[in-house]
């Protein structure tokens, strides 16, 4: 089981950036695949969860209606569309899953057990 995470950069306040997930090893469709961020000196965050099949979405509050995750099933790829980037939506994002059995969906960290590598976004004018 593999997860990489890219798309990462730099970009100014307001604008746009589209994160990948690229998963080897498992489906994506058939289980949870989540986006948790880090910025320096704080916690880890949940920021999105798209369930297997169709379980459902999660949002954390501070990126509704901003972010958009979806599941490219041809290419086995999670996306997290980020718009209306903000300063402190910078952060080392990482995408994971869980393969162990089936969950509902989640943004507690401790409901995962496969993580990809991390992709940093930096918003700054």
């Amino acid at each position: 089981v593999q997860l990489q995470a890219s798309g990462g950069g730099l970009v100014q306040p307001g604008g746009s950036l589209r994160l990948s997930c690229a998963a080897s090893g498992f489906t994506v469709d058939d289980y949870n695949i989540v986006w948790f961020r880090q910025a320096p000196g704080k916690e880890r965050e949940g920021v999105s969860c798209i369930g297997s099949g169709n379980e459902g979405i999660l949002y954390a509050d501070s990126v509704k209606g901003r972010f958009t995750i979806s599941r490219d099933n041809a290419k086995n790829t999670v996306h997290l569309q980020m718009n209306s980037l903000k300063s402190e939506d910078t952060a080392v994002y990482y995408c994971a899953t869980n393969i162990a059995a089936w969950a509902p969906p989640s943004l507690d960290e401790y409901d995962y057990d496969y993580w990809g590598q991390g992709t940093l976004v930096t918003v700054s004018s």
